[in-house]
């Protein structure tokens, strides 16, 4: 597992808040397309804490979920 992915299971495990950098790992996304989603205002909700932009992490989970398509929904 590479540093990015142990400090987001570490971060989940003992806060519910992730980085951007460790939301976008979390979702498989660039944190790059994370950012302009933040700036578009089209990501998951973020808060800023200090100078820093955090995930919750049931906000990315919720905003993943309001996502799928296909599948079986029966």
């Amino acid at each position: 597992m590479d540093d990015t992915a142990a400090r987001a299971q570490a971060a989940r495990a003992t806060c519910p808040f992730l980085t951007a950098k460790q939301a976008a790992f979390h979702l498989g996304l660039a944190y790059s397309t994370l950012k302009a989603m933040r700036a578009a205002g089209t990501g998951p909700l973020c808060r800023l804490h200090g100078r820093t932009w955090r995930y919750h992490i049931d906000d990315i989970e919720a905003w993943s979920k309001a996502r799928a398509r296909g599948g079986d929904r029966g």
